[in-house]
């Protein structure tokens, strides 16, 4: 199955390794690091041009990727369930 992450990007659902609330998370200071990391390595794909809310950790081709979405994560919790 698929987790559609807006616009026209879709995963694969088994690869989701967690969805995060943006507002909530990056108040930790291990967060920052890790999305500043994953940035500077090329690994974060921006779904959209809106405002962020979430952003999605994946493991696909070998690697972790980041996916930050303008959808809140309880919406893509909701569609991660949904998807079974």
């Amino acid at each position: 199955m698929y987790l559609h992450l807006g616009s026209d990007v879709v995963i694969l659902k088994r690869s989701v390794i967690g969805i995060f609330d943006l507002d909530t998370s990056t108040v930790s200071k291990h967060t920052r690091n890790y999305l500043a990391l994953a940035e500077r390595e090329g690994r974060v794909v921006t779904v959209s041009q809106e405002l962020p809310r979430s952003f999605v950790s994946a493991y696909e081709d070998g690697q972790v990727k980041v996916y930050v979405s303008q959808l809140s994560s309880q919406t893509l919790l909701r569609r991660y369930a949904a998807s079974a």
